[in-house]
């Protein structure tokens, strides 16, 4: 299993923004459906081996699970609409109970901190910087866990909790990456066993 968590600082976090002005008026949330996008489309296909977590402003985390996602369409627009039904069930979301809002969307009132902690649990923590280590000298995990940010860096909060909770810290390119490019290539360098075999 592949798991991304991407924290969106500016992202809404209710549904009353409008699918046509997602770079203006929703708090750039069309830099998280790009991340989706990256994380789970494939050409006629989608990954079922993924899950991502959009951490909206530390209040509530979207979760996304490929192996039951219908209706995901690579646009930004379509995939705003899934986050946007997501927080239209905001309130369902109990403690840290998730609401599922259409198959495999669901919402939770999980913080970056629980969101981090739960997929430790499950796979090696990976976080992604363009100060990090090459990934060209490590050796691929079994099950990572991509902990991106959105458009900012990261806090310093979000960087102290990620130097305790984090197995790795990973650069994927000399270049600084927007965070949805990095995924493509976090995913090539996994298809790939490290770049060695395609």
């Amino acid at each position: 299993m592949r798991q991304f968590i991407v924290i969106g600082h500016d992202a809404p976090t209710t549904p009353d923004f409008a699918l046509d002005a997602l770079p203006s008026e929703a708090g750039r949330l069309d830099v998280l459906c790009r991340c989706l996008n990256s994380a789970f489309v494939l050409s006629h296909g989608l990954r079922e081996d993924v899950r991502a977590h959009l951490v909206l402003q530390d209040e509530f985390t979207v979760h996304f699970d490929g192996g039951d996602l219908r209706n995901f369409n690579p646009d930004e627009r379509s995939t705003a609409a899934l986050v946007r039904t997501a927080l239209e069930h905001r309130e369902e979301a109990v403690g840290h109970v998730a609401a599922e809002s259409s198959p495999g969307v669901s919402i939770s009132r999980k913080s970056f901190e629980t969101v981090v902690e739960g997929a430790a649990a499950e796979g090696t923590v990976v976080q992604l910087h363009a100060d990090g280590d090459p990934v060209t000298a490590l050796d691929a995990p079994e099950n990572p866990v991509f902990v991106l940010s959105d458009h900012h860096d990261f806090t310093d909060a979000e960087a102290e909790l990620l130097a305790d909770a984090a197995d790795e810290r990973v650069s994927l390119s000399p270049e600084r990456l927007h965070a949805d490019h990095a995924i493509t290539v976090a995913h090539n360098w996994l298809d790939t066993d490290g770049f060695r075999t395609y």
